[in-house]
């Protein structure tokens, strides 16, 4: 019998849905599984093997006639090789070798640019798509390095760096409206010189001083230290390079069509800002370069907004308008304006206004009238703005509004999350991505500015991202992922109709066997509703309860592809991914209340055996897979990759990554809502560490010993403390590796996936699993 690979619709029981009401019951086997499959062939099953030749292709750039997209392909293999070392030296170049692409549309012919793989970045089309330009890396010169593709000739033409200069590690890559010339940024050797030796200071000594006297931490000032960079213009007819803004620090930058005005984002931050991880400061400021050298009134750059801190902005297509949101009120503006005009969100109110009306229905009425801006169109006749109520079309220049697609950011909210995919050239339609909250349904919707109405192109349950469309709207491109499986090209018309792949990314995967994949509901032991991925395993039998591994996070609700999820479904494995929820200060509780729901669920459904359960996570995850099993000795074997055990040595640790455990603690993702002074039992209370006791299930760590995320000693923490405890535990640090343990060698990510299968074979089987990802 042939095991279905099931995307979201195909799960039904019988005609019942696995997305099940509370109380309700259903036994899980998926269409057509109403009995056993035969045992899989060893070489028909997903190993991590597979999963290091799992191919994905990225899409560059679409010409304007949209005949011709540029797109690299990459496997998980050709990304390894990192130093981690290196992480938060602003020179490095992580290796990142790709086969470069032109494919024709119509056909699928694919083009390769090199007989090679090459390291590039930012693929883009000249305007009448004849030559494609791009950053390459030259290991000769230890630098990416602008190179033109002629599309008629294949001729690729390098185009050296000015004398003391190279391309800047984030350079940006434009051309210019006439495609003429070609835009990018350089940094000077001496500024990489520089850079390195603070570096190599900051990591290898033979003294390392820091101060509080410094505006900056050391590690957030190197980080800064990127933006230093001017821009140039190349050029493709004299060879010439011409500096169109002399170095400072620049955020980012965008010319206009006409080649008057470069506008660009000045960092003016002061100090290290703990309010906002990597938080920085920046102003915007206007340069002319349509002028005579010597006309220094023209060139002088003019400030437009003296800051952009707590602003999300958005340029027009022809880089002369922007649009900016500050406070919920949106402005609008061109280059050559010296004020701007409010065209969305409330009117400027006092302290006074907002504590007059402190009622729920006043707070909900304040915050339907803020606004952020979401896109320009490309016509320059009107803007896209959201707010808790949806999406928002708003005309210019008279500043009309009308909510043409209903939204929420909430999870709890029964209306699809929405976002803008794409806006047709001539501004007369726009294309939303559109996903239930409640089933596996997904689409693609346009509305037309004509006639006001909204049509649904594709609804069905695979995922849809990445939408481009050709300058006439005839031709799109997009990336679309069945259920639980690698994402891929596909081309269609503007109305995507006849939507076909472009390429056959992973062909291999055809003769390999999957489980089908489900969504379950349940309710947590708050009573809320929540929902889990579950990936069954190989060959599913109805009615048999099988070893359950729970893969832990935040939030889930795709069936996207995970390649560790299939080794485990191929040896046997149900896989979980539960939903939780969270309070503030208190995030321990929310898996204890979310995981362990969703472990009775399955359970009760008869799919998981109760003696049989194990969890684990990575980063997050792992954080709080510790602290999961110091709270209940329900799960068998547990394994903790790179997740912190003590938020108190954690809470100022990680210094390349600035504030951002600071900030994590007290405001974001560790949801402590206090410092550590303010509430230190808070700390105590969340830290594995202090429970480590109480822990009774068998537990691994994995670590990269060059973690800069969450050091490898954090979770070292964990391991003496169970061995001074006498309880059973396993530290494995990948000495190479970064966070997430073992990625650094394929070695090491198939020897960190054997290390795993065997821990829950050991512990969660009867008998070891006979079928390995490789033999040790």
């Amino acid at each position: 019998m042939r095991v279905l690979a099931f995307c979201p619709s195909r799960l039904l029981l019988a005609g019942v849905s696995l997305v099940l009401a509370a109380g309700a019951s259903a036994q899980p086997a998926p269409t057509g599984q109403q009995s056993a499959a035969p045992a899989a062939a060893a070489d028909s099953l997903f190993t991590a093997e597979d999963g290091l030749d799992i191919v994905s292709y990225n899409a560059l750039d679409l010409t304007s006639d949209g005949r011709w997209l540029a797109a690299t392909s990459q496997s998980r293999r050709d990304g390894l090789g990192v130093d981690y070392r290196r992480d938060g030296d602003p020179t490095y170049i992580r290796p990142g070798a790709s086969r470069l692409w032109v494919i024709d549309t119509r056909s699928g012919a694919a083009r390769a640019v090199y007989p090679d793989k090459r390291n590039v970045r930012a693929g883009r089309w000249s305007p009448d798509g004849s030559r494609l330009a791009l950053l390459v890396f030259d290991a000769k010169v230890g630098a990416f390095q602008p190179v033109i593709w002629d599309r008629e000739s294949g001729r690729l033409t390098a185009v050296a760096a000015p004398q003391g200069k190279y391309v800047a590690e984030n350079s940006e890559l434009r051309w210019s409206a006439d495609g003429k010339r070609l835009l990018y940024s350089l940094h000077a050797l001496a500024w990489r010189k520089a850079v390195q030796d603070s570096f190599a200071v900051m990591t290898a000594g033979p003294v390392f001083v820091q101060s509080s006297e410094n505006p900056f931490l050391t590690w957030d000032a190197l980080r800064r230290a990127a933006n230093v960079r001017s821009v140039v213009a190349y050029d493709l007819a004299s060879g010439r390079i011409t500096e169109l803004l002399p170095e400072t620090m620049i955020a980012s930058w965008e010319p206009s069509d006409d080649g008057a005005t470069l506008s660009y984002s000045e960092d003016i931050t002061k100090k290290t800002d703990y309010d906002v991880i990597f938080g920085s400061e920046s102003k915007l400021v206007a340069r002319g370069l349509a002028c005579a050298p010597a006309a220094d009134a023209c060139t002088k750059p003019r400030v437009l907004l003296a800051t952009l801190k707590g602003t999300n902005i958005v340029w027009s297509e022809d880089g002369a308008h922007y649009a900016y949101a500050k406070d919920g009120r949106v402005y609008v503006a061109t280059v050559a304006d010296t004020t701007a005009r409010q065209v969305a969100g409330p009117a400027v109110e006092t302290k006074r206004d907002a504590a007059a009306d402190t009622s729920r229905e006043g707070r909900e009425r304040r915050e339907r009238e803020r606004f952020r801006v979401v896109r320009y169109s490309p016509a320059n006749d009107a803007l896209v703005v959201a707010n808790s109520q949806g999406y928002w079309l708003l005309d210019l220049p008279g500043a009309t509004k009308q909510l043409i697609l209903e939204s929420s950011d909430s999870a709890s909210s029964p209306l699809p999350r929405v976002a803008l995919a794409a806006w047709s050239s001539d501004g007369k339609k726009l294309y939303f991505t559109t996903a239930s909250r409640a089933k596996w349904e997904r689409g693609i919707v346009r509305y037309d500015r004509a006639t006001g109405s909204k049509q649904t192109l594709i609804s069905d349950g695979r995922t849809y991202s990445n939408l481009r469309l050709s300058k006439d709207g005839q031709v799109a491109t997009l990336s679309v992922a069945e259920g639980n499986r690698p994402p891929a090209l596909y081309v269609a018309s503007g109305d995507l109709t006849s939507l076909r792949p472009l390429v056959d990314a992973n062909p291999q995967l055809k003769a390999k066997r999957f489980g089908p994949t489900g969504l379950v509901s349940y309710l947590d032991a708050d009573g809320h509703s929540k929902y889990a991925v579950v990936y069954y395993p190989v060959g599913y039998e109805r009615g048999k309860a099988y070893p359950t591994v729970f893969i832990v996070y935040e939030d889930f609700f795709d069936d996207s592809f995970d390649a560790v999820a299939n080794v485990l479904t191929a040896n046997g494995y149900v896989v979980a991914k539960p939903s939780v929820d969270f309070d503030i200060g208190y995030p321990g509780e929310a898996w204890i209340k979310g995981v362990t729901a969703a472990a009775n669920k399955l359970i009760d459904m008869g799919v998981a055996d109760s003696a049989r359960l194990g969890v684990h996570g990575t980063s997050y995850g792992g954080y709080a897979t510790n602290l999961l099993v110091t709270q209940t000795n329900r799960f068998k074997a547990a394994i903790n990759i790179s997740g912190k055990v003590d938020v108190i040595s954690f809470y100022t640790d990680s210094p390349r990554l600035g504030v951002r455990n600071v900030h994590a603690a007290e405001k974001s993702q560790d949801r402590l809502g206090a410092t550590l002074w303010q509430q230190p039992q808070k700390y105590v209370q969340q830290s594995a560490i202090m429970f480590a006791d109480r822990i009774q299930t068998p537990l691994m760590l994995i670590t990269g010993a060059q973690d800069s995320n969450v050091p490898a000693d954090n979770t070292r923490e964990m391991y003496y403390a169970l061995r001074r405890l006498g309880k059973e535990v396993v530290w494995v640090n990948y000495m190479n590796g970064g966070h997430g343990g073992g990625n650094a060698t394929a070695e090491d990510v198939l020897d960190m996936q054997r290390r795993m299968l065997a821990w829950y074979d050991a512990k969660l089987k009867r008998a070891p699993s006979k079928v390995a990802s490789a033999t040790p």
